[in-house]
């Protein structure tokens, strides 16, 4: 089981970024978990230079450009120097930003080229009665992977996070029943996308309003590989609690 925690930018401080971190690599020794921290950039490679524990690191995102006259910008080369293995791409927060389709894949591209393993972010903003959300997510992931080859597609992790459901409380956000739905319709996809079986190995994660009472009846009926987790994977209680439910 894999557990993404996504700090966007609830931590601003180095110091509370340690407290989190040795709350993971504590949680690492002691579950079968694991565990991926997505810190704020600037404080990644305080956190990842002595780091010798099983708890990997995320990029929260990546620049669409490989370098050069691009202020701001950070690439992926430059996350992956510091110690970075994954990075999250698509997020809803990004799409909302303007991330385009074309801008996610070409992310996605760079990540790959640079070692990076990318965690895919899809999914609709409502529901509808005729299913149309259905094609949506559908789009969301063949035009972000569609232009790769084959291997690349298998490597690349895709979170499921519906707007609708995030920021909700757990009785509010996805059920069961609908996100093992879901999970089965985007192997369905996949297996479009991938040769042969491999498309059964790829992760599927969940990110939308995800609570320790919530947790584990989503993990046991829905066939899910994991979370992608916010706002609770700042508190270290809730998180512990999040990492213990799940072990």
């Amino acid at each position: 089981m894999l557990i993404v925690a996504n700090w966007k930018a609830y931590v601003e401080d180095i110091k509370k970024a340690k407290k989190l971190l040795a709350v993971s690599k504590r949680l690492a020794r002691t579950t079968d978990v694991a565990i991926v921290l997505a810190p704020p950039s600037p404080l990644l490679s305080a956190l990842t230079i002595h780091n010798t524990s099983k708890v990997a690191f995320a990029a929260q995102d990546v620049s669409a450009t490989t370098g050069g006259a691009k202020t701001g910008e950070v690439t992926a080369q430059a996350y992956a120097a510091v110690g970075a293995l994954y990075a999250i791409i698509g997020h809803s927060e990004r799409r909302a930003l303007g991330d385009t389709e074309k801008m996610i894949a070409e992310k996605i591209a760079h990540a790959l080229a640079h070692g990076l393993t990318p965690i895919l972010c899809v999914g609709e903003h409502e529901r509808d009665s005729e299913g149309h959300y259905l094609g949506l997510v559908r789009e969301e992931l063949t035009s972000a992977i569609g232009s790769l080859m084959p291997k690349e597609r298998a490597k690349v992790i895709i979170a499921y996070e519906p707007l609708w459901a995030i920021g909700k409380t757990a009785t509010e956000a996805i059920g069961s029943a609908d996100l093992a739905e879901m999970v089965l319709y985007i192997r369905k996809v996949l297996a479009e996308l991938l040769p042969g079986k491999s498309s059964r190995q790829s992760l599927i994660l969940y990110g939308g309003s995800v609570e320790a009472t919530n947790i584990r009846d989503l993990t046991v009926s829905s066939n899910i590989d994991g979370f992608l987790v916010g706002h609770a994977s700042t508190d270290p209680m809730a998180f512990s609690l999040l990492v213990k439910q799940l072990a």
